[in-house]
């Protein structure tokens, strides 16, 4: 099931002009280290085709990125360790520069040639990155002719590289950013119906906004992980000792009103899986929402929970997911979230169902369940993608957007 995006509102690749010039590429290599290699290199590989294409250009390729949430010059997050990486998947040699701005910087790419790859080091060694400050702009500026921003994940931070640099230099959206963006516009304005939205995760406070948001945008919302918990306790059902925001509980009954006024379908579990004990293999039990004991706590929900969504599923046609039903980190909590994934991915493959998640414990629970190879679109952004969501405006994308209305 393919939609053709519409014309992005945004400037891309095919409307630059690229030979011969320091191109400045903001990308998101903040990958998971250990024991100083990368241990996961799926934002790495997102990355690839377009650094590929600018090289073949007859670009100098200049990256950019930060890792970690450095206090200064820590050596325990420099990016010296993600060039071997790059390299091996390049199969080209990356250069690597010990600063992202001054002397050392401007010999490293002085010394390019086109095609040539570069990575700077970490930019949030320097205060004026996360400060986005003017002379910290200027410098990296400095560096470069044009300026892309690949790094969707990043795009909800107005840093010096994430959103001051598209004001300086000519700005395009890069290919991995361009699809990200396509895709999501799509799913907020022109989804294929009835779309139903998973949220998940442990607390209500967090997520207010992207319920407020998905409420009016989507047919059927499917409240799972222990944000459930505060609306079964909302309806007044006993939780035991389960995680819950009893003071938040008029928000989750206004949340439900407003739901049904925008005939949006809220579902909550029918039945849930309890224990005693948060702990791998603790001895659990199904029990129905309305039987759960004092000393109890959910930490899943039950088969007749999955079976509804599985059966609502069947009659989706876009999914947006983000957040687990469970503790799917620990056996036998995972179960619930593992198939409804399960079902997820079947229907997707088959043609039947479109599927977009993003999030980090989204991702690693659909990897854990062998599914997130069969979604339409796994988001590697966090943040970004559930701002998205919420219906905020990005800092990184807007300043894209401002190019094209200043052109």
């Amino acid at each position: 099931m393919t939609r053709t995006a519409p014309l992005a509102p945004f400037p891309i690749l095919d409307d630059a002009e690229l030979a011969g010039k320091r191109v400045l590429i903001r990308v998101d290599l903040n990958v998971p280290m250990d024991a100083g290699k990368v241990s996961d290199a799926t934002r790495i590989d997102r990355i690839l085709p377009n650094l590929q294409e600018i090289a073949a250009k007859g670009a100098k390729v200049i990256i950019l990125s930060h890792l970690g949430r450095p206090k200064g010059c820590e050596e325990k997050y420099s990016l010296r360790p993600v060039v071997a990486e790059l390299e091996a998947r390049l199969g080209k040699h990356v250069a690597f520069a010990s600063d992202c701005i001054g002397e050392e910087a401007e010999k490293a790419v002085a010394a390019m040639q086109e095609g040539d790859y570069l990575l700077l080091e970490n930019t949030r060694f320097h205060t004026g990155e996360e400060k986005n400050s003017e002379a910290f702009i200027d410098a990296l500026a400095s560096l470069g002719d044009v300026y892309v921003n690949d790094a969707f994940s990043c795009a909800h931070r107005a840093h010096a590289s994430t959103e001051g640099l598209a004001h300086r230099l000519p700005s395009f959206a890069g290919r991995s950013m361009q699809v990200e963006l396509e895709i999501l516009t799509n799913l907020l304005s022109h989804p294929v119906r009835p779309v139903m939205a998973i949220v998940g995760g442990a607390k209500v406070s967090t997520k207010l906004e992207l319920l407020g948001n998905l409420m009016r945008r989507v047919d059927i919302l499917v409240i799972g992980g222990g944000m459930a918990n505060t609306f079964l306790a909302a309806q007044g059902k006993k939780i035991g000792k389960s995680l819950c925001e009893m003071e938040l509980a008029n928000v989750a009954r206004q949340i439900v009103a407003d739901a049904a006024a925008e005939n949006c379908e809220v579902v909550l579990p029918d039945d849930v899986v309890v224990a005693q004990k948060f702990a791998a293999g603790a001895p659990s039990r199904v029990v129905s929402v309305d039987a759960v004991g004092e000393d109890d706590m959910i930490l899943d929900i039950g088969p007749k929970s999955v079976a509804r969504v599985e059966a609502l599923l069947e009659k989706t046609r876009t999914l947006v997911w983000n957040g687990p039903f469970g503790a799917f980190e620990i056996p036998p909590f995972d179960a619930g979230t593992m198939e409804i994934a399960a079902a997820a991915a079947r229907l997707t493959k088959s043609g039947q169902l479109e599927s977009i998640a993003g999030g980090g414990d989204t991702i690693a629970a659909l990897n854990k369940a062998d599914a997130a190879k069969e979604f339409t679109y796994i988001s590697t952004a966090g943040g970004a993608f559930l701002e998205w969501l919420e219906g905020k405006r990005l800092p990184g994308v807007e300043a894209l957007r401002l190019r094209v209305r200043r052109q």
